[in-house]
């Protein structure tokens, strides 16, 4: 992420890359490349389905997805998860219990992500909206293959998940 930086954001002079760092020599400051946090949904209804998301947007538009997203600078991951649910669902979710941390990229920039997951549920009927264009209950037997699922931490979530349903 830091290896298109050439100059300082808080002074303007030349920086120097150094791994997964960037530094100004003029005025001292530096920057660390670090994971850009997620928090996201296992939400599950009282049959004990999981609603999963059709991404409407690239990457890996078409796709179904686990709702959520990415935080905001100082939100809280549960207001983060709250507002992406809202956003994306319509949905005011009830985190159960939190699920897991897992690690990926995001879309062909390699953006490293820390991934955020909460069992949840929630009262009331979902809807796609914001950069989703269908929401779809699924039982543990009937989740779409690794192929159709968007980002490889989808698969690996879903995975767990289904274990504890078993």
């Amino acid at each position: 992420m830091l290896a298109e930086w050439k100059h300082c954001p808080r002074c303007g002079a030349h920086v120097e890359v150094e791994g997964r760092k960037v530094h100004c020599g003029a005025c001292g400051y530096t920057q660390y490349e670090s994971s850009s946090p997620t928090a996201s949904a296992v939400l599950v209804d009282g049959s004990g389905r999981v609603l999963l998301a059709r991404r409407a947007i690239d990457p890996e538009r078409g796709k179904w997805d686990l709702p959520g997203g990415f935080l905001e600078s100082g939100e809280h991951p549960l207001d983060g998860l709250r507002r992406e649910l809202r956003e994306e669902t319509g949905l005011d979710v009830d985190p159960v219990r939190f699920f897991g941390v897992w690690m990926d990229v995001y879309g062909e920039s390699g953006e490293a992500t820390l991934n955020l997951y909460w069992v949840c549920r929630a009262d009331g009927e979902p809807y796609a909206a914001d950069d989703v264009d269908e929401v779809r209950w699924f039982a543990a037997d009937e989740l779409p293959t690794d192929g159709e699922l968007a980002f490889t931490v989808n698969a690996l979530v879903l995975a767990a998940w289904r274990d504890q349903q078993a």
